[in-house]
């Protein structure tokens, strides 16, 4: 991939990119960027790897329905008003667009919502080529990994292959959200790459 040209798609679009070579460095720039702020948290597999919940903690307020004593309704509430948002990403295109598939739809629509920072963290597996190939790997890769973890009675789940596009109630990818540009009312947009292989 041409970092050269891939930060300059997402710079049009308005989106900020830091890249770094492991998961430590990428905690170590986010504990200096994020002090003393309400932080909403996204489900994500590379933010627990990451063991980012634990290092913002003292901190920061944090809000995530994973790890929070209040109910997971109000954790998500305070999220989508936190002043920052970190998540991450099921698919990323060198082109510049941003994909996500969600079941609940919370965690895409809180990044959408107003913040003074929005934070995408992902892990080098997370990168394709054009939006099509991004949309393909949240698909096929990201939701059948997904519900494979959460267990859930899906046609994708027992292999963890492919996207079935079934019906199931347990069905998790009910949204897809694909970010074109910085959303209006987030003041700032960073997408923290990381050359690791990190989450789905």
């Amino acid at each position: 991939m041409d970092t050269g040209a891939f930060e300059e798609n997402l710079r049009k679009r308005g989106i900020v990119l830091k890249v770094f070579d492991t998961k430590e460095e990428a905690v170590s720039y986010l504990t200096q960027a994020i002090k003393g702020k309400t932080v909403g948290f996204g489900g994500s597999m590379t933010l627990e790897e990451m063991g980012l919940y634990e290092k913002l903690k003292p901190a920061n307020t944090l809000y995530w329905h994973w790890r929070q004593e209040m109910t997971g309704d109000e954790a998500k509430a305070k999220a989508y008003t936190a002043d920052v948002y970190v998540t991450s990403l099921n698919g990323v295109a060198e082109t510049g667009e941003l994909v996500n598939i969600d079941g609940s739809g919370n965690r895409v629509a809180a990044t959408l919502t107003k913040h003074e920072c929005v934070y995408f963290v992902v892990g080098e597996n997370k990168m394709a080529s054009d939006l099509h190939s991004a949309i393909h790997r949240a698909r096929n890769i990201a939701g059948p990994l997904n519900a494979q973890r959460m267990h859930r009675k899906t046609p994708c789940a027992v292999k963890a292959d492919r996207c079935y596009d079934c019906k199931s109630p347990e069905r998790i990818c009910c949204t897809l959200n694909i970010i074109w540009e910085r959303p209006m009312q987030v003041e700032r947009c960073e997408l923290i790459l990381i050359r690791e292989n990190l989450g789905y």
